[in-house]
């Protein structure tokens, strides 16, 4: 049965973990439904893992739409978020255009960086019958204002503060929430004060579903490997294998580990 927003609410609601992975083309895309991930992101990481850019900040409206209508190509039925890249919606009305791009382009979602000044942005979006995937904690479109890729709301009123907006995102009408890179503690904190399902990237296990980098859950960038992920293709055998390991252990709760957690 394909995968919808009601579906992600459900199983938020059964205590059941969500499985999501980014995708970039059709071929993974099919992969990645055939295992049984329940969603996929079409994420501005391509900067990085398919262009070989050091941030994604060159990504483009155009580059997402792309790689959008590929996966859409490879996995009809899944249900698929598209993100926005950045300084692609700094203005609501500016959003509204490039969302309904991605929307055309295949995508069931959009995802957004940023707090409480998306606020407007989102009640509009959904207004205008677009959903909205939040993302709070390390932004990686404000990479450089946060001064590198680091852990965030380590102190607990920045903590406070996160889950304040991420309390505001909900009541705009996001219906998803990523978190990445905050500590356990603080995902737990959001997960349970919300009534929409969250998404970890190094935000412990308590969160309602997982999601990694494909290139990072496949171990393909062996000069680094974050903190937070793991190698699932190590020992599997397969691609098959490894998309399956993933999302068996998230599914048990096995996956993250307290050594792929921040505190």
């Amino acid at each position: 049965m394909a995968t919808t927003i009601a579906t992600l609410q459900k199983m938020k609601a059964e205590g059941k973990k969500i499985t999501s992975l980014t995708a970039y083309d059709a071929s993974f895309a099919k992969l990645f439904i055939e295992c049984g991930i329940d969603f996929m992101l079409v994420g501005d990481s391509l900067g990085n893992v398919v262009q070989g850019r050091d941030s994604t900040i060159p990504v483009s409206v155009d580059d997402i739409c792309y790689h959008t209508e590929a996966v859409r190509r490879g996995a009809p039925a899944g249900f698929v978020v598209a993100d926005l890249p950045f300084m692609s919606y700094s203005q609501p009305e500016q959003a509204y255009q490039n969302a309904a791009r991605l929307m055309q382009a295949g995508a069931n979602m959009v995802k957004l960086e940023g707090g409480e000044w998306l606020e407007h942005t989102i009640q509009g979006l959904v207004t205008r019958g677009v959903p909205v995937c939040a993302h709070l904690g390390l932004l990686p479109q404000s990479v450089n204002v946060l001064g590198g890729y680091k852990v965030q709301a380590k102190e607990q009123a920045q903590a406070d503060a996160t889950l304040a907006q991420a309390q505001k995102l909900e009541q705009a009408g996001a219906q998803l929430l990523v978190l990445e890179c905050i500590p356990a503690s603080l995902g737990k904190r959001i997960s349970e004060a919300l009534s929409i399902p969250t998404i970890g990237i190094g935000a412990g296990a308590d969160t309602d579903g997982q999601i990694l980098v494909m290139h990072d859950m496949l171990g393909l960038n062996s000069d680094y490997l974050p903190k937070f992920t793991k190698d699932f293709l190590a020992g599997q055998g397969s691609l098959r294998n490894a998309i399956i390991a993933f999302r068996d252990e998230v599914q048990q709760g096995q996956f993250p580990a307290p050594e792929h957690s921040y505190r």
